[in-house]
């Protein structure tokens, strides 16, 4: 009988996979209907493309404040309070949905407060997970945690589609507040120890400027966030799915529900290999470079593909990559990082993992206002090619990555401070 792989074998790391994962299937349905529900009130993709401003305004002026918390408090506790702040969010999104008299500003103001919520939540999420797991085993833990937490996003979007054909968004939206519930108990009966804050007595700003500083002296951390900039930004597919679904393909909420959760089918497809090559592989920058180039192929195939088929074909293609990628940048950017500053780097990283899409909403949104949803995507494509193809061709801190990096990176305390260990 063939054992656990060790990183299975930590009780809080299982019951936070599980937490996470489920409150995720919520939210993600939640992203689904909010783009649905908001072309179907305007039958704008210009305006669907607000919804990914929306959560950019959030994310960029919050994100640094969400990691400097992060670094500052117990982490459990600020993820309890951004998850119970969302689910009221979401109680209040269901009732005015269900009324019959929602507005589209009603739903972009939620989108709004959600995000601002999760700015507090995503940093704290990203740094509390090395204190479960020891640092060999963090690679294989993201490679765990990305491709199942696509599950959700496979699932989400999917429920989104039944729950919109069935009654409209606000069941959704009603499931999507008992997910975040879920998750605040199962957070409550976890046991990991309290952070040990770097510099107590310091403000905000000198935690937000110090993690700020931290990042500019890492040239491969901002390597990494331009790469998922590459990719996320111009190769932003999420927001013209609606447009596809209802104007090309003439598949209703039911096609919209299955083309949103094909990418995430093909990250849980790719589950294994991610684990093993993550595992194994030296050669990390290379496999993120390849890997960064097939997702801009796969956004090819969703536009250029003429059938619903052959677009599904492309969003499996698109999630394989991304969960390959994915899972390399943010295990990179956390081996990189000392405990004490890991929610400020996260903080910092996510400006580009969750800003980038959110932004690329917006402009893929736009573009598509001119040329149509086939061609904004099919230009948005060729940028991660490029980018990618470019880093690839050369040699550089990127393709030369091993995911071998040296234990807890020195930090640097300016003078006058007293250095105090990570926990």
């Amino acid at each position: 009988m063939t054992s656990l792989p060790p990183v299975l074998r930590h009780r809080d790391f299982n019951l936070y996979w599980f937490g996470v994962v489920f409150s995720q299937i919520g939210t993600r349905g939640t992203v689904a209907a909010n783009l649905y529900q908001v072309y179907a009130l305007t039958r704008s993709v210009p305006m669907t493309g607000f919804v990914g401003l929306a959560q950019a305004v959030a994310l960029l002026v919050l994100s640094p404040f969400g990691g400097a918390y992060a670094d500052r408090v117990d982490r459990r506790r600020l993820l309890q309070g951004a998850q119970a702040v969302a689910m009221v969010v979401a109680v209040l999104l269901a009732g005015v949905t269900l009324s019959g008299q929602v507005r589209t500003w009603e739903v972009l103001v939620s989108v709004v407060l959600t995000t601002a919520a999760a700015t507090f939540d995503q940093p704290a999420r990203q740094a509390l997970i090395p204190s479960m797991v020891p640092r060999r085993e963090l690679p294989q833990a993201f490679a765990l945690l990305n491709p199942s937490r696509e599950l959700a996003v496979l699932i989400g979007p999917a429920l989104a589609g039944g729950f919109i054909a069935v009654s409209g968004p606000g069941l959704m939206y009603a499931v999507d507040a008992g997910t975040y519930l879920t998750l605040v108990v199962v957070l409550g009966i976890m046991r990991i120890p309290p952070l040990i804050p770097e510099h107590p007595g310091a403000s905000v700003w000198a935690n937000i400027a110090r993690g700020a500083s931290f990042v500019r002296r890492r040239p491969l951390i901002l390597l990494l966030m331009s790469l998922d900039l590459s990719a996320t930004l111009f190769g932003a597919y999420r927001v013209v799915l609606p447009a596809l679904a209802l104007s090309v393909f003439h598949a209703g909420p039911v096609g919209y529900g299955f083309l949103s959760a094909a990418p995430s089918a093909g990250a849980l497809l790719a589950t294994y290999v991610v684990f093993r090559v993550v595992g194994r592989s030296r050669r990390l920058g290379v496999v993120l470079l390849v890997s960064t180039i097939g997702y801009g192929v796969g956004v090819l195939v969703l536009a250029q593909g003429r059938m619903l088929a052959l677009a599904l074909l492309g969003g499996v293609v698109l999630g394989v990559f991304d969960a390959m990628a994915t899972t390399i940048r943010q295990a990179a950017v956390q081996l990189e990082t000392p405990d004490a500053l890991r929610g400020r780097v996260s903080s910092i990283y996510q400006m580009a993992s969750r800003g980038g899409p959110a932004l690329g909403d917006l402009s893929i949104g736009w573009i598509a206002g001119a040329l149509g949803p086939i061609g904004a995507l099919t230009v948005g494509g060729l940028v991660p090619i490029a980018y990618a193809g470019f880093h690839l061709a050369r040699p550089g801190r990127v393709r030369s990555y091993t995911g071998t990096e040296p234990e807890e990176p020195p930090v640097v305390v300016p003078p006058g401070e007293r250095e105090i260990p990570a926990s």
